[in-house]
């Protein structure tokens, strides 16, 4: 944990659930768990407002609780990195519209609106976004939300049962027999709910949670198959999309190095999926060139060769690319020429550095200790004995590339970026407040104007209640927002990626 990461994850806190909340989590990012007592004594807050904060955080899975030593209380300790992810929820949503439909997308979004909940209320609530509603619509989001529980985008949350250290304390139980299976969901039921009646909800002790592992999975395939496109081809991209299917067949998805895959089933589960004859008559030459680039790794010949996707290898190439392509943006192409040099030879000399690189001694000497200063690059000093009259050693000073410190340092950068955008985000919409709710106001109106056949000018008459001056403000306003926005999303992926690398080098 970092002190750019608390601040971020205060910010993202404040802005989604208020000032109150914000001071507990900034409570518990500073320990590691603590016990109600202590939040209380701590924060200064009172034990209804630290009791209401906590239950809200646990109700989205950012604050978790478990039994002290003694058994006899709770502690609660904060899941900072749930808290980060509240940024990529749009892309959750985003990414089961692109999959299953906007009924689905409705669904995912009031989930994550919701935190937890059972099935049964997100259903009805999700009515009230559904474009066409008529009798069937209630059964149509229930089958769409049991297809996101039986492909694994949402999962029963874990249970509470009665502990062992009293009968008053309770723990959750994780360990669920089927966390995908969907429980009965009667339409009667359902439509009495939308309705408005007292009705007892069948499944109202069943609830449910967005499963983030599954986006995670999905997201990670994507930058691979992105990642060999832009290498190789969109054939060779595709190839390594049926390569993911399979190794998901029947490796653990978190896995550094799949199972064996051989290629013969490649080649089968290809035919049977695709129509591309390009990618399976080249199929062959595709694998060889990825097994060049150390995607792959060849097993064993039998079955026409087996193979496995080195899933922790390909991440280590993409954040050197990542790395590489930072230090060309913030110091240009000669100091990055100078860091793969570095990073190739493992340990080098200044002297050797220039020759290398074919940089010119001064610019070399600028740019090496810049990318020391920044810790790009880290110096190991070596002492030889001397010889001579004078015995006195001789030092050599070698750059090297560290790359686990890089990225926890480029990590730390990501989490203040983040931080600033959202600072700036906040500070032009408080600012400018006032006018997006009136262009937000007359948008409104000229909709319902147009609903009603209103003519040309009167609507420009309207419109034109906006001077020239706020047009010119609000489109200046909008342009930073998208931009600001743009840049989040550009900055979460960084993230997900380097925390990846980081995952698999545990």
């Amino acid at each position: 944990m970092s002190i750019q990461l608390g601040k971020l994850c205060s910010r993202i806190i404040e802005q989604h659930f208020g000032e109150v909340v914000r001071t507990v989590v900034d409570d518990l990012f500073a320990s590691i768990a603590k016990p109600l007592s202590q939040i209380i004594r701590s924060t200064g807050l009172t034990k209804s407002e630290v009791c209401k904060s906590l239950a809200i955080l646990i109700k989205f899975n950012m604050v978790g609780f478990s039994l002290n030593k003694a058994r006899t209380g709770y502690e609660y300790r904060l899941h900072y990195d749930r808290i980060v992810m509240v940024l990529r929820y749009p892309r959750y949503v985003h990414l089961i519209q692109t999959k299953f439909g906007h009924e689905s997308a409705v669904l995912m979004e009031e989930l994550l609106r919701s935190g937890t909940q059972c099935a049964s209320y997100i259903i009805v609530k999700s009515m009230s976004n559904v474009d066409g509603k008529d009798n069937n619509t209630l059964a149509l989001l229930r089958d769409k939300f049991a297809d996101l529980a039986q492909e694994n985008y949402i999962t029963r949350a874990p249970e509470p049962k009665p502990s062992d250290g009293g009968a008053d304390l309770m723990e959750l139980c994780h360990d669920i027999p089927n966390p995908f299976l969907m429980p009965e969901l009667d339409l009667r039921v359902l439509k009495e709910l939308h309705e408005g009646k007292p009705v007892k909800v069948p499944d109202e002790d069943v609830h449910w949670v967005v499963n983030v592992e599954q986006f995670h999975i999905d997201f990670r395939n994507t930058i691979m198959v992105t990642a060999i496109e832009r290498l190789i081809d969109s054939n060779a991209g595709e190839c390594m999309k049926y390569l993911l299917q399979l190794m998901r067949e029947r490796t653990n998805p978190w896995e550094a190095v799949s199972n064996p895959i051989a290629l013969v089933d490649l080649r089968q589960r290809c035919e049977r999926k695709s129509q591309n004859v390009e990618m399976l008559r080249y199929l062959d030459q595709y694998i060889s060139v990825m097994e060049s680039n150390d995607y792959l790794s060849k097993f064993d010949t039998k079955g026409g060769g087996q193979f496995t996707v080195n899933v922790k290898r390909i991440f280590e190439q993409l954040t050197w690319a990542c790395i590489e392509n930072i230090i060309v943006e913030k110091y240009g192409s000669k100091a990055a020429r100078i860091f793969r040099v570095v990073r190739m030879k493992k340990y080098v000399e200044q002297e050797d550095i220039q020759k290398e690189a074919m940089v010119p001694a001064k610019d070399a000497k600028l740019l090496t200790y810049k990318l020391l200063e920044e810790n790009f690059l880290q110096i190991q000093t070596f002492r030889k004995p001397g010889g001579g009259n004078s015995g006195a050693p001789k030092s050599f000073f070698l750059f090297y590339v560290n790359q686990p410190q890089i990225v926890s340092m480029l990590l730390e950068l990501s989490y203040k970026a983040l931080y600033n955008s959202i600072t700036r985000l906040t500070h032009d919409k408080t600012v400018n407040k006032r006018l997006i709710e009136k262009s937000q106001r007359l948008e409104s109106i000229v909709e319902t104007m147009k609903e009603r056949g209103e003519s040309e000018a009167y609507i420009n008459e309207i419109l034109e209640t906006l001077t020239p001056p706020e047009q010119e403000i609000l489109a200046k306003v909008k342009l930073r927002v998208k931009s600001l926005y743009s840049a989040e999303i550009g900055i979460d992926e960084t993230i997900f990626m380097l925390k990846l690398y980081q995952e698999y080098q545990k």
